[in-house]
């Protein structure tokens, strides 16, 4: 039984770093559509996230069977809730590459970056497709020196979401009201991707060196 369960707890480990994968592909392609207007490939983000829609459902399953069955207790409890917790940070990542997809979609045939912003956006698609990358890497290898390579991207990405503010709220914004909505829009939902990113990180720490109080600090939604 107890070689049964552990089989169970790499299966959860497995199943994360497939999710991640996924959601890491999905942010390179929605970044790429945002970027060149390229509704074709926007439109698989779209189609794909119930892919990594279904994964996490799956893995929840798992886990909550694992939970119900085996019992866990100590550092074995703490793997599942956090698997738990993980799966939806994943999930929503996905949800927010497939919000840029929709993004690039509602404004073809225009470009969805306004004028003035490409490069800032670029930017920031770099980063958060570096994040997601890493993560997938942090997942698979438990390797914690891959968390402060996130959290020293996740402070590149707030400082470009700044930017991004003082450039829509500056006196020399000439953009139309929809393209200051896009610009927000896009913003956020490339600064939350980081966030949710390090918030997962921060429990991989956590379970490598029982230790949270550098796990903490992060609200993500």
């Amino acid at each position: 039984m107890r070689e049964v369960f552990h089989q169970s707890l790499e299966d959860v480990q497995g199943r994360l770093v497939e999710i991640s994968e996924l959601v890491a592909i999905a942010i390179e392609k929605a970044t790429q559509a945002f970027g060149s207007s390229d509704v074709s490939l926007a439109e698989e983000v779209i189609d794909a996230d119930s892919i990594i829609d279904d994964k996490a459902v799956a893995l929840d399953e798992l886990a909550i069977e694992i939970l119900a069955r085996q019992q866990p207790v100590a550092r074995d409890l703490r793997i599942v809730v956090s698997a738990l917790r993980m799966s939806a940070s994943l999930e929503r990542m996905g949800d927010i590459a497939e919000h840029i997809a929709q993004l690039t979609r509602y404004r073809f045939p225009e470009r969805a970056i306004p004028k003035g912003l490409k490069s800032t956006f670029t930017s920031m698609g770099q980063v958060d497709v570096q994040m997601a990358q890493k993560l997938t890497e942090l997942l698979r290898t438990q390797d914690v020196s891959i968390a402060e390579e996130l959290r020293n991207l996740d402070d590149q990405l707030d400082d470009l979401h700044v930017s991004v503010f003082e450039k829509v709220l500056g006196e020399n914004w000439q953009g139309e009201a929809m393209a200051t909505v896009d610009a927000t829009l896009a913003s956020r939902y490339h600064e939350r991707f980081g966030d949710h990113a390090e918030s997962v990180a921060k429990k991989v720490v956590y379970l490598a060196t029982g230790d949270w109080s550098d796990a903490t600090g992060v609200t993500v939604a």
